[in-house]
């Protein structure tokens, strides 16, 4: 929780596990979120599976399961990416879009780092920040 101290805005990629991490997470700021794989019950239906977030001059697609976009990104106007299922942290840019996978804040899964992800945004420029809480 400490490392998402002064966010404007956490964006959750789904697999959060229970409603009371969401809880948790916007007494930090506003959350935006999408459903997981792991994301089961009667809290977890009203999550959608996609969500679009403007912030500053940056449109923003997320999603769980990169695997299952069904649009083009650059086509569609976003300049960014976000998506969770495989839990490593990674970021690339393809065709002018930051594809971003923040990893996974915890609990530790398939022995990779527990970490989050930052994206810095100045005007239309984005760029990303994976940040190790633990080895």
């Amino acid at each position: 929780m400490a490392a998402l101290r002064g966010s404007e805005r956490i964006i959750h990629a789904g697999d959060v596990g229970a409603p009371e991490i969401l809880d948790r997470l916007a007494a930090i700021a506003p959350v935006t979120v999408v459903r997981g794989n792991i994301d089961k019950g009667t809290w977890a239906r009203k999550l959608r599976q996609t969500e679009v977030v403007e912030l500053a001059e940056v449109s923003i697609y997320v999603l769980h399961d990169l695997s299952r976009l069904d649009l083009k990104p650059e086509a569609a106007g976003f300049g960014v990416v976000i998506s969770g299922h495989s839990h490593i942290a990674k970021q690339e840019t393809r065709n002018g879009v930051l594809y971003f996978n923040p990893g996974s804040a915890g609990p530790r899964r398939f022995k990779l780092p527990v970490c989050v992800g930052r994206l810095m945004i100045e005007g239309e420029k984005t760029r990303g920040e994976i940040v190790v809480i633990a080895q």
